[in-house]
């Protein structure tokens, strides 16, 4: 194993999400978890901030400063700007590396060689040594604590910000994965939709997000509940409030969510009719903050008919895998 990839000490694992970039750093576990968010100055292109800080920025910044987020469904939108902030992330945890870090990343499995590629280059430009790619179900189920390496079938549906993987694996490989652009980003724009329509409403990403983790839900709820959303009316320009139910947030991700369903289904019906007897019993996992969602897996359920369960730390399940990879290569060496 050392031959072939070298001692990973003092290297690094990443999740380089849509949405948020999480940095596993070995025998430490995670020590970065920051919005995939970079503050640029548009005149100059010069960065401003990064993580947390630009978050704060987004949609309140000046004329000549911009708030952007460099990743989209899964794949880098803007190469420069995600090199500028891998570069802030890995400088960020290895400041006390004796030797630039080796790097394991997670992508997801629909993405192409050309835009794998990017992935890597950007991290190597960043300042890692050496970048070896995980597919990201893989990484999830790793993560999660799912026993790959049985001759059994184990499924994870990891909901990211800009994809949802999803994927059936056995000793140690996927047999069948299936990679959509639909996430947490579109049910982000589900919302903002929902609101101009319903109320003439404009809101920002920042806004519909936390009206999906406040009172967003898949399925009905014991209780309903409500929130009070500010934002500006589209017809008079002025500042305006409103409240909304869950009940009309359900509504508003209907579509986006059944996109999701329909890919499970897809995935199940692509599953061999051995490992489909194991997930009777066994049923499939969830990850990523989609997982989160109120209900999100009880509709999976009635609409697969298996047993599911959100995983104890859904939001960290890709790091870890990439953690406990950089930890033990073996499964890597079979797939190299």
């Amino acid at each position: 194993m050392a031959n072939i990839f070298g001692y990973f000490s003092n290297d690094i694992g990443i999740d380089l999400g849509t949405a948020n970039t999480l940095v596993y750093v070995k025998d430490k576990g995670i020590v970065l978890r920051e919005p995939s968010v970079v503050a640029l100055d548009t005149v100059s292109r010069k960065v401003r901030a990064v993580g947390d800080e630009a978050k704060r920025m987004l949609g309140r910044t000046p004329g000549n400063i911009t708030a952007i987020r460099p990743m989209k469904d899964g794949v880098i939108a803007d190469f420069d700007v995600t090199e500028a902030m891998l570069r802030y992330f890995i400088r960020k945890v290895s400041s006390g590396f004796r030797a630039p870090p080796r790097v394991v990343i997670a992508i997801p499995s629909g993405i192409t060689e050309v835009e794998k590629r990017a992935v890597k280059e950007s991290a190597m430009h960043a300042g890692a040594r050496d970048v070896i790619t995980i597919p990201e179900p893989m990484a999830a189920a790793i993560g999660v604590g799912l026993p790959i390496d049985e001759p059994a079938a184990n499924m994870i549906v990891d909901i990211g910000g800009g994809t949802t993987e999803i994927a059936i694996i056995s000793l140690n490989g996927i047999v069948f994965s299936k990679s959509i652009r639909v996430a947490g980003d579109e049910l982000d724009s589900a919302i903002i939709d929902y609101m101009k329509r319903a109320y003439n409403l404009l809101i920002g990403e920042r806004t519909a997000e936390e009206i999906k983790m406040r009172i967003g839900s898949a399925y009905p709820l014991d209780e309903e509940l409500t929130m009070e959303v500010k934002g500006r009316d589209s017809v008079a320009g002025l500042p305006k409030t409103i409240h909304i139910t869950s009940q009309e947030v359900r509504e508003a991700l209907a579509d986006t969510i059944a996109s999701i369903v329909d890919a499970v289904r897809v995935t199940l019906e692509r599953c061999p009719p051995e490992l489909s007897a194991d997930l009777v019993d066994r049923g499939f996992v969830m990850a990523g903050g989609g997982a989160l969602i109120r209900g999100i897996d009880k509709l999976l359920s009635d609409k697969t008919g298996l047993p599911v369960t959100v995983s104890d730390d859904p939001l960290s399940a890709v790091a870890n895998g990439t953690g406990a990879v950089l930890n033990d290569l073996s499964w890597l060496m079979q797939n190299a």
